[in-house]
């Protein structure tokens, strides 16, 4: 298999697509609680996560997982084995040396990007469906799955309405990949300098923590604005600049929602790697 060259060119999709929809199976009830707090819920995410069960049932904390599923195998993929791909094109361009951070960051935008042109649709079948609880009875979709969540989006908005919401999630995407897996990369090489086995879980588990806590505050602040414009609840104007969160307002959001974002960050960011 290792000598199998078609093998070769697609195992970092695989292992992106595969490890990605793992850990969403792990962080789904994380991620629900973290889209309710952003869209208004109030209290600590363990009283959230109790509100949920004791209205809908312990299953809906995993409203959505297939969507999440798809979001993984679409998206995931995509920027996991774009940014290896790239990645291992500019170390054999830069004689098989490790890159500089600007590079790994060059490398993390250009896959963010790419990957999220290709998991938009999954992404916004994601928060409809997390979303949808939220509403009034009267205004429920009440979607059946991701397909049919996907179906209906197409017959009442169109293709483009999959895509609604697509300038911010490649914005967010680029700014989150950027951060992520450049700091992922570099935190792993720092680690590995200091003696430890390259590959070992030493390097990975540290280097996840580290770009977790360096990377959350920017990721949280474009997640904000990314709700915001797939909610449909900003301007046009606020969704392009980002500029319609009161400093006030993303105060009580960081106090609400850091722990479970932060726990979705590192997570996502452990189990791919």
């Amino acid at each position: 298999m290792p000598d199998n060259a078609v093998w070769k060119a697609v195992k970092p999709y695989v292992n992106g697509g595969a490890s990605g929809m793992m850990a969403t199976c792990i962080i789904q009830p994380i991620d629900m609680v973290k889209v309710r707090l952003q869209l208004g819920a109030t209290g600590s995410p363990i009283t959230v996560a109790k509100d949920i069960i004791a209205k809908d049932g312990f299953g809906s904390l995993y409203k959505g997982l297939s969507a999440g599923l798809l979001r993984q195998a679409t998206y995931t993929t995509a920027r996991l084995g774009i940014f290896q791909e790239i990645t291992a094109y500019a170390k054999k361009a830069n004689n098989g040396q490790n890159l500089p951070l600007w590079q790994k960051a060059a490398c993390g935008l250009t896959a963010g990007g790419l990957g999220a042109l290709v998991g938009t649709p999954a992404d916004l079948t994601l928060i409809r469906m997390q979303a949808d609880s939220t509403l009034p009875m009267e205004q429920r979709r009440n979607y059946k799955g991701v397909g049919d969540a996907m179906l209906r989006i197409v017959r009442e908005d169109g293709i483009a309405g999959l895509f609604r919401g697509g300038g911010p999630t490649v914005v967010r995407a680029m700014a989150l990949n950027m951060g992520m897996l450049a700091s992922n990369d570099q935190a792993k090489e720092m680690i590995e300098d200091l003696g430890f086995e390259k590959g070992s879980s030493v390097p990975v588990i540290g280097g996840s923590f580290i770009a977790g806590i360096l990377c959350f505050l920017p990721i949280f602040i474009t997640a904000q604005i990314y709700m915001c414009a797939i909610a449909a609840s900003c301007t046009a104007a606020s969704r392009v600049l980002g500029i319609a969160v009161p400093l006030v307002e993303l105060r009580c959001w960081i106090e609400q929602c850091w722990i479970s974002a932060r726990c979705a960050v590192d997570e996502s960011l452990l189990i791919p790697w």
